[in-house]
């Protein structure tokens, strides 16, 4: 197929005669014309990627195995190029297909023009000649994000091209997803570890809630002294009450019915009243008490009172 290139319409194929091929992406720059990144998905024969290390595409620019990888963007007098090149000959059976898209940043395809796939032999001395094939891609709606220009598949014991131009709207995230890609919901493409950190970091200032104090770790679970399986949760410490101040010693009081020991200090004398001014003062009563049951009473003892001057010589 050398010095011969094919202009393909859509849904038409071409077989390839090398074991190894540049897929390069052309397009014509200009103000308001969004930029557009070219990608690779390795495909097995169930139509999906085998893991995600599968997705060739700006983050992860070089396959494991090395043989499909993306090459530096380059800007030529028809305009600017992004390459994928793949050594299909060295491929695993298990990889049955090569899909080749484009997905554009900062708007649609519907803004990009002059929009062309070109297929080169890449095996060693070929390089500088004509294209195997070539398709032009044009959107289907204008409103499409991601298109997949072609794909490389096998075809007995070699490989053909394919011209396919299938947009999304939903960009490379929705093309990657549709092959079985993993890719985190709400991004806008398959991220690497770098813009993972810095969308972290600007979440983190932008959120007045992350920069709250993390709650208190709740009480930590100990075994049960009495089942080992079981699991308690220690309240919370609480300070005790303050303790009540101490009340002043008292002295012990005396032993009722026995002698006091010593050192004791008596009992303090209960004063007498005073005696009424001019009288004499009555004898000290004796006890009152009960009189003996069945005696008779203690008569009274009985004075005559002093004879005065009134009865002597009468």
């Amino acid at each position: 197929m050398t010095g011969m290139t094919h202009a393909m319409l859509k849904g038409s194929n071409v077989p390839l005669d090398t074991a190894a091929v540049r897929a390069v992406l052309r397009w014509t720059p200009g103000p308001g014309v969004p930029d557009v990144d070219a990608s690779a998905l390795l495909l097995g024969a169930d139509g999906r990627v085998r893991s995600d290390e599968d997705f060739v595409f700006y983050n992860q620019p070089r396959h494991p195995s090395g043989l499909v990888r993306r090459l530096a963007k380059k800007r030529e007098p028809e305009g600017l190029t992004d390459t994928v090149e793949a050594d299909l000959g060295a491929l695993a059976p298990s990889v049955d297909q090569v899909v080749i898209a484009a997905s554009s940043d900062g708007g649609t395809f519907g803004h990009v023009t002059d929009l062309r796939i070109l297929v080169f032999d890449a095996a060693p001395g070929a390089a500088g000649g004509e294209p195997l094939a070539l398709f032009d891609v044009s959107a289907e709606t204008g409103q499409e994000t991601a298109i997949i220009c072609g794909e490389l598949y096998r075809r007995g014991d070699g490989w053909k091209f394919r011209a396919v131009g299938q947009g999304y709207p939903t960009g490379l995230v929705g093309l990657a997803t549709d092959f079985g890609v993993s890719v985190d919901d709400g991004a806008e493409g398959p991220a690497d570890t770098a813009d993972t950190a810095d969308a972290a970091d600007a979440a983190l200032m932008e959120s007045p809630e992350q920069s709250a104090p993390a709650p208190a770790p709740a009480p930590a679970a100990t075994p049960a002294p009495h089942d080992p399986d079981a699991t308690v949760v220690q309240p919370a410490s609480v300070p005790p009450p303050p303790a009540a101040p101490p009340l002043p010693a008292q002295p012990p009081g005396p032993a009722y019915g026995y002698p006091q020991p010593a050192g004791t200090p008596a009992p303090a004398p209960v004063p007498a009243p005073m005696p009424a001014y001019g009288y004499p003062q009555p004898a000290a009563a004796p006890p009152a008490g009960d009189p003996a049951y069945g005696y008779p009473h203690a008569a009274p003892e009985f004075r005559m009172p002093p004879m005065g001057p009134q009865f002597i010589g009468r």
